[in-house]
């Protein structure tokens, strides 16, 4: 037979009644939180395969700047965007993300393929469904055409390079993340020698194979910033280096910084012309795209796998672009950049006075890691020093 509840058990039933109904009172009230990633299907014909995510903070006006965000190799969308810090400020200044995907089926360890002719040409594969995911959010969310941005890690960070030399007239800036110049490698074996050492070519060289993804186009070209931890044994920080040739060449920059400015954790920015290229180099810093855990106003991101714990490149590359405002901070230290230290000796006589070191019999120099030849007496090579214990070849 049944028991009817005791008087304390009933009213313990209506306090958990009143206590739900303002709960539900609650969630009615708050406004909705919608905004999420979101996958969009049939944005065109996608000729490289690739998947298509969108997001878009809610209260998003029309007219607004996007940027697309390019994993790296063994991520997803979604790993990017969530530990990247791009979420943050798409919300606080309100712009919208295009991120891409590739599936395995494409490459068994998702890595855009950015050594492929095929998915690196104006028109073509990869390059054009990124362009495609580009086109439908101008047409279908309203995007600003002119304030389109690109950024990436790794072999995300070389599509980034992609995107900036096939699309200039699509892009108004971008980052490259830990990854490479346009066309370093034409195929997959060749990837793996542009990854490490990396290869050296002149400035000349690099612009060239820029200006040859969309020959004849006279428009103004995307400005540029290229991360790179000194300590990146994945893709060698040489990379940087020849990076920065290429795209001060395009824009017809020197290659000898305007102003070099000390960042927090142990990072350097070297500033080329008139903002038109930027270069970071984190101290120490292996392969990865830098995040700053916090509340800060510059802080963001999530430590992970390749999400390594520095300094947020999400808001350095957020106020490059002209997306939002930098917050008030202590003065940095920035000064004009003296004359180059340049120096020709042997290698021997390099790696003896800590200019370079040697592997394998050969010769590298210290920092940019480019090959000097063979380490012996013989074999001379002129230095030059771009920042503290980093040097070049050439002067």
């Amino acid at each position: 037979m049944r028991r009817s509840p005791s008087p304390l058990a009933r009213l313990a039933a209506v306090a958990a009644g009143i206590t739900l109904a303002a709960a539900a009172l609650v969630a009615v009230s708050a406004p909705a939180q919608a905004a999420s990633l979101t996958q969009v299907t049939g944005f065109g014909s996608n000729p490289g395969n690739l998947a298509m995510y969108v997001y878009r903070p809610d209260g998003l006006p029309a007219n607004s700047p996007a940027v697309v965000l390019l994993h790296g190799c063994s991520q997803n969308a979604s790993t990017y965007f969530t530990n990247s810090g791009w979420r943050k400020y798409a919300d606080q200044w309100q712009f919208a993300l295009i991120v891409a995907q590739q599936p395995s089926a494409n490459n068994s360890s998702s890595c855009f393929n950015w050594f492929e002719t095929g998915d690196t040409a104006r028109g073509q594969g990869e390059a054009l469904s990124i362009k495609q995911m580009v086109d439908y959010g101008r047409t279908n969310y309203g995007l600003d055409a002119g304030r389109i941005f690109v950024s990436g890690l790794s072999a995300g960070g070389a599509m980034s390079a992609v995107m900036l030399a096939t699309y200039p007239d699509v892009f108004a800036a971008g980052s490259v993340v830990a990854g490479l110049p346009y066309r370093c490698a034409t195929s997959s074996t060749s990837a793996f020698s542009c990854m490490n050492p990396g290869v050296d070519k002149t400035p000349a060289a690099w612009g060239d194979l820029v200006r040859n993804a969309y020959p004849g186009y006279a428009g103004r070209r995307p400005r540029v910033a290229i991360w790179h931890g000194t300590s990146d044994f994945t893709v060698r920080p040489m990379n940087a280096v020849e990076s920065r040739d290429q795209w001060t060449n395009v824009l017809g920059v020197s290659q000898t910084p305007t102003s070099t400015t000390t960042l927090p954790a142990g990072t350097s920015l070297e500033v080329y012309g008139n903002d038109a290229v930027r270069l970071y180099r984190i101290s120490g810093m292996g392969h990865g795209t830098p995040v700053d855990p916090g509340t800060g106003a510059d802080q963001c991101g999530t430590a992970a796998a390749y999400f390594l714990d520095t300094i947020c490149s999400a808001y350095r590359d957020a106020i490059f672009f002209g997306l939002g405002s930098a917050a008030p901070s202590p003065t940095p230290t920035t000064s004009p950049t003296p004359a180059p230290t340049c120096v020709t000796a042997s290698n021997y006589a390099h790696v003896v006075a800590g200019r370079a070191y040697q592997s394998g019999g050969y010769a590298y120099a210290l920092g940019s890691n480019q090959n000097m030849g063979l380490y012996n007496t013989f074999t001379s090579t002129t230095l030059r020093q771009t920042g503290p214990s980093y040097w070049v070849i050439g002067c």
